[in-house]
């Protein structure tokens, strides 16, 4: 059996690859053993969200702000998740946050003055 570290290495390889799609099969089971660990969960979030798989990538970004309200990253992952899902309304907060707490980032920015467009 592949310990939690190996499954997450493994799946951050293939991430790193680009083959996201793969990563996703490591990632989730390190996910199923460890829920709580946030580098796990964003790099599922980033595999599904590489994988176009929007619904699920916004499902572990969202559990990694629940732990963790003020991770930029996560909070503009979500948001970008919701965007490509067409829910630009509901994006507009997670991206709010985000700029907020990293003013520095032109790319958080930009993303939320696109969902605020899209929104209006």
């Amino acid at each position: 059996m592949d310990s939690v570290y190996d499954l997450f290495r493994r799946g951050t390889r293939l991430l790193e690859d680009g083959d996201c799609h793969a990563a996703t099969v490591p990632l989730q089971r390190a996910r199923d053993l460890e829920p709580d660990k946030a580098s796990i969960r964003e790099a599922l979030g980033r595999a599904f969200f590489g994988s176009r798989r929007y619904r699920e990538a916004a499902e572990e970004f969202q559990a990694i702000v629940d732990h963790a309200p003020t991770n930029d990253y996560a909070l503009f992952c979500l948001g970008r998740s919701l965007q490509l899902m067409g829910r630009h309304a509901e994006a507009r907060a997670p991206l709010t946050q985000a700029s907020l707490l990293r003013p520095d980032r032109g790319d958080y920015r930009k993303y939320l003055h696109l969902s605020r467009r899209r929104a209006a």
